[in-house]
């Protein structure tokens, strides 16, 4: 996109993830990678409950953001709006910090859990990005791929043991 919208603009700046969207290769992968800090930020000082508290928040902020983005370049979930990416990867965190221990595994399982959902988009996740409109569908498809991720991961960490006896 050559005429991106300013990051002075605060859904801008929201929805880009402070300009993480406009980065080249793979801009939802940025995003992700972009979220991650204020993750740790937000495990480090109060916990997964908490994460997934604000990913909520996030939710409801990203729709409006998602929405004014759209309206200033005539588009639908341009490739520049990361925060539902944000939103997805703080969701899988800290579903799985509920139920084990973030160490560095559990942090790179998550994030490749939630890339691999987000990107592949299996049913449902797939029926919600094709006919969900506006802010609310592009922010949508990302919580369930966090929701998906957030139960596998906690699934495999669960079968982790087992798995390892076979």
């Amino acid at each position: 996109m050559s005429d991106r919208p300013s990051l002075r603009h605060p859904p801008i700046l929201l929805a880009t993830w402070f300009g993480s969207g406009y980065l080249r290769p793979a801009p939802g992968t940025w995003g992700t990678v972009a979220g991650l800090p204020f993750a740790w930020g937000i495990l480090h000082w109060t916990g997964p409950a908490v994460l997934i508290a604000a990913a909520l928040a996030l939710f409801g902020a990203g729709i409006w953001a998602a929405n004014r983005f759209d309206a200033l370049t005539d588009g639908h979930d341009a490739s520049e709006i990361v925060v539902d990416e944000v939103v997805g990867i703080w969701l899988t965190l800290g579903l799985i910090g509920l139920a084990e221990p973030l160490t560095w595994i559990a942090w790179g399982a998550g994030f490749v859990l939630f890339r691999l959902f987000d990107i592949v988009k299996p049913f449902p996740i797939r029926l919600v990005d094709r006919s969900v409109a506006g802010g609310f569908g592009v922010m949508a498809d990302d919580l369930l791929a966090g929701l998906l991720a957030g139960g596998v991961g906690i699934l495999l960490f669960r079968l982790w043991p087992a798995l390892q006896q076979l």
